[in-house]
């Protein structure tokens, strides 16, 4: 597809909404098309499966979570990311399937070949064109929520091991594969990420081009 496809993945306090709110704005001034969305959300009905998942009221098992990601998943590429890819816009997704590979794999132990066919049937094989990983330790990341002084949701309400288990995912993935992601170090100062991971989108933009 014409347009590029860029992710951003974190822990919970890693910056990562902050950076990809910064990366909007800088590629919308510069007269990019940019869509944005979110997982869980972006369509009205994956905003509705968001409200379950991240309800800290709820008791949800790690299968139900699990296929409620990729219900929500399916939607938001078939009715947001897809179409913009297509007329050639950049989409910029808080979080995505490397998001459950990590959260739902390593955090909850479900089993990850089995959830990458799962996720293959959900996305019909769209993959991110670049991940920026925003890399942190969760207790600083714990720390930084604290400080917040917001209302925690039902994953961020998890243990500190479950969030230990998340990164040393995240850190699998991006070995992975180095030429997809670009791990940004979440104790940089924001002006430095923000320089950083602009100038490595529009690197890839001009490389599209």
């Amino acid at each position: 597809m014409p347009g590029l496809f860029v992710t951003f993945e974190g822990v919970e306090g890693s910056g990562k909404s902050s950076r990809c709110r910064y990366l909007i704005k800088a590629l919308q001034d510069a007269g990019s098309e940019t869509v944005f969305t979110r997982e869980p959300g972006g369509p009205d009905v994956s905003e509705k499966i968001r409200s379950i998942l991240l309800n800290p009221e709820l008791d949800v098992p790690p299968l139900t979570e699990l296929l409620l990601y990729f219900a929500s998943r399916a939607a938001n590429v078939d009715r947001i990311i897809r179409p913009a890819l297509e007329r050639g816009a950049i989409v910029l997704c808080d979080r995505f399937s490397d998001a459950s590979l990590a959260y739902q794999g390593w955090g909850r132990g479900l089993p990850l070949p089995a959830m990458i066919v799962a996720n293959e049937l959900a996305t019909g094989g769209l993959k991110p064109d670049m991940t920026i990983l925003m890399d942190l330790n969760p207790e600083e990341g714990f720390r930084r929520m604290n400080l917040s002084g917001r209302k925690l949701d039902r994953i961020e309400m998890e243990d500190l091991s479950f969030h230990q288990r998340v990164r040393n995912g995240y850190c699998d993935l991006a070995e992975k594969e180095p030429e997809r992601f670009l791990v940004v170090d979440g104790l940089l100062s924001e002006e430095k990420q923000n320089s950083l991971i602009l100038n490595e989108v529009l690197k890839r933009v001009h490389r599209e081009g």
